[in-house]
């Protein structure tokens, strides 16, 4: 029968350098060596065994006869162990990648934890995005996959030969017997790989894992979502450079046999940004400092042409083409890697941007001179371009438009530097900050907003409405009980949700070319539901906004992970996969709910003091109502105080 497994079927494996997907039958089906953004050695998760893979499992499931599987990560670790019970006896698989020290590697350990269980491991390496068969030959004991400039070594105790283009190994585990297999890459022209002492690297993960996840300051009720979905986004950070790329997959599509199929595999500035501030908000310091060099490598030299993304260690030409030869995950065509979106012009990244920088800056993280120089560059290049159309933060392949979103964050980005200039951060000059603030406000309010519909609209003068407006509150560009707030809620409520709370992002046309300039249609938006998660909180509404939340986090896998959309006509996970931007929103709306939880009484009491605590609207200086300007108030004094020592 052949395979088709569904995406949430995959677990994910990592070294913070690259990542593999690992299905729930022990094969792994996606693994791009010797970075994320690397051709893809293992590709049958976009078409089929033939054009990669690396499974490993007991004979009988080789045959599909009775054997069965249960998995999961090992504690707060990105080590994941498969349990398997068959006829004759159980063993168990633990794969992992261990952080790196030399060559990238994946260890797989399997070990016999009852009876007698026939073992079978079959890699089929087909380099070059599953086009180009290696060749295979023993050198020294040691099987090599040789392919153009690749080469994969592959290590273990028990016999393994060639056989059709693949490895293969055949063996029998009993109870407390184990056999390791080690695959290493490296270049082809380069020496052999060091083989490490499997168990000695096993320990070694784990507790880098562990370590790493009990820094995690949260404690609330949802920590075990919290601190899975920190630990998938620090193995989406590319460590030698601080780069977090969007996800580690590419053309898993946003609906089963279309063509809305995208390389994730980069840094946008925006997913970035939201990801530090997830990872300031739960404790991780270190994370915000080393993603700040990194954006003053990409950026810091030419910060006139800023891109909304880069390649993860800055690269700036990211060409978009298709790879003609793989049929797509379901027969979703075209493949593509690469991204054309780099080149769009996206206002609200500059927001996305310094936003995080102004994060940081309260989280503690010391001042840069250079950072405050790049600041001050991108805030005088958005009072020049801010009244342009754009393409939107979904990024649109149409024409551009005035998107109300953009103005938001532009608004964004200017109200974040004003309370750095206030904190005594950043030298920069108030009069024209504030005023710039104040046009960009009124704009939006008399441009983005329809009177008759009480609501925003996706654009100016558009009848659409979009999710991303649901963050006008979370932002703080107008306080949450606002009418036109409570308005575009429920606009976004009633046009853009499914019957189970789930939003999408915007209207699409089905057959027909939409306003993004594509044809065909998509799941809900994980982050967008998130969203309506806080604006339902935010809005007063916490027993909706909790009953959302919990519907949400039940639609992860049984491994909590999560992809980019949900489909609720088939009840499956779309998109690539892992995505930042969806765990983004599980640990984002947590802390959120634990804040405004932490007042007292009733839910609206509780909802004005976490907004109180939060320093909110307030701190924004322009009167949502009155539109006038007024004096800035400050952040909240514990807060300047702490990030005044930090930055010394």
């Amino acid at each position: 029968m052949k395979r088709l497994p569904r995406i949430e079927q995959f677990g994910l494996i990592g070294d913070m350098q690259t990542s593999a997907h690992v299905c729930d039958d022990g094969s792994i089906d996606w693994l791009c060596l010797p970075r994320f953004d690397s051709p893809a050695l293992f590709t049958a998760l976009l078409g089929t065994q033939k054009h990669g893979a690396w499974r490993i499992a007991p004979a009988a499931a080789f045959e599909n006869t009775d054997v069965k599987a249960k998995r999961g990560y090992v504690g707060e670790s990105l080590v994941l162990q498969t349990v398997w019970t068959t006829p004759t006896g159980s063993a168990k698989v633990t794969d992992f990648m261990p952080p790196r020290d030399g060559a990238p590697q994946v260890i797989r350990i399997v070990e016999g934890v009852s009876g007698e269980v026939p073992i079978v491991s079959t890699l089929r390496a087909r380099p070059g995005y599953g086009r180009v068969s290696p060749w295979i030959h023993e050198l020294g004991g040691r099987m090599i996959a040789e392919a153009g400039g690749d080469a994969l070594w592959l290590d273990t105790s028990t016999g393994q030969g060639e056989k059709d283009g693949a490895i293969v190994s055949s063996f029998t585990v009993t109870a407390g017997e184990s056999v390791a297999f080690v695959l290493s890459w490296g270049p082809s022209h380069g020496a052999a790989p060091e083989v490490p002492e499997p168990e000695t690297a096993l320990a070694q993960t784990l507790a880098i894992w562990v370590d790493w996840a009990s820094r995690c300051t949260y404690n609330g009720p949802y920590r075990e979502a919290v601190v899975r979905s920190l630990i998938t986004l620090k193995a989406m950070t590319y460590a030698p450079s601080g780069g977090i790329v969007a996800a580690p997959t590419t053309s898993l599509p946003e609906e089963i046999g279309g063509g809305r199929n995208w390389d994730y595999r980069y840094t946008w500035l925006r997913d970035a940004s939201t990801t530090l501030g997830a990872l300031l908000g739960t404790g991780y310091q270190r994370e915000a400092e080393a993603w700040r060099r990194w954006l003053l490598r990409a950026v810091a030299g030419d910060p006139e042409n800023l891109q909304i993304m880069y390649g993860i260690t800055g690269e700036r030409d990211l060409q978009e083409r298709e790879l003609g030869w793989l049929p797509g995950y379901e027969n979703s065509v075209p493949v593509r890697i690469g991204n054309g979106a780099a080149d769009q012009l996206q206002l609200d990244v500059y927001g996305y941007v310094i936003d995080t920088l102004y994060l940081a800056h309260l989280g503690g993280v010391a001042r840069c001179g250079d950072t405050a120089v790049l600041h001050q560059r991108l805030v005088e290049h958005l009072a020049e371009r801010w009244q342009m159309p754009d393409e939107g933060i979904w990024e649109i392949r149409g024409q551009r438009r005035h998107f109300v979103h953009s103005k938001v964050m532009a608004w964004v980005a200017v109200d974040r530097t004003i309370r750095l200039v206030e904190a005594g951060a950043l030298d920069a000059g108030l009069s024209a900050l504030t005023d710039l603030r104040e046009a960009i406000h009124h704009e939006v309010c008399t441009r983005g907003f329809d009177p008759v519909r009480n609501t925003f609209t996706q654009s100016y003068g558009s009848q659409e409405v979009d999710a991303a407006l649901l963050l006008i509150p979370r932002v703080g560009f107008l306080p949450p009980d606002d009418p036109r707030v409570l308005g575009t809620v429920e606009a976004v409520r009633q046009q853009l949700s499914t019957p189970e709370g789930f939003v999408r992002r915007y209207p699409t046309a089905g057959d027909r070319v939409g306003l993004d300039g594509l044809d065909g249609d998509e799941g809900t938006f994980l982050l967008c539901s998130f969203w309506m998660v806080d604006a339902l909180a935010l809005t007063g509404r916490l027993d909706e906004a909790r009953a959302l939340f919990d519907r949400l986090l039940a639609l992860r896998t049984d491994l909590g992970l999560l992809a980019e959309e949900y489909d609720t006509a088939t009840a499956r996970q779309l998109g690539n996969f892992p995505q930042a931007y969806s765990h983004i929103g599980v640990i984002g709306s947590a802390l959120l709910l634990q804040q405004l939880d932490s007042g007292a009484g009733s839910d609206s009491m509780r909802v004005r003091e976490g907004m109180r605590r939060a320093g909110s609207w307030k701190q924004s200086g322009v009167h949502p109502r009155s539109r006038t300007r007024l004096e800035v108030v400050p952040a909240p004094r514990g807060a300047s105080q702490r990030a005044e020592q930090g930055s010394a």
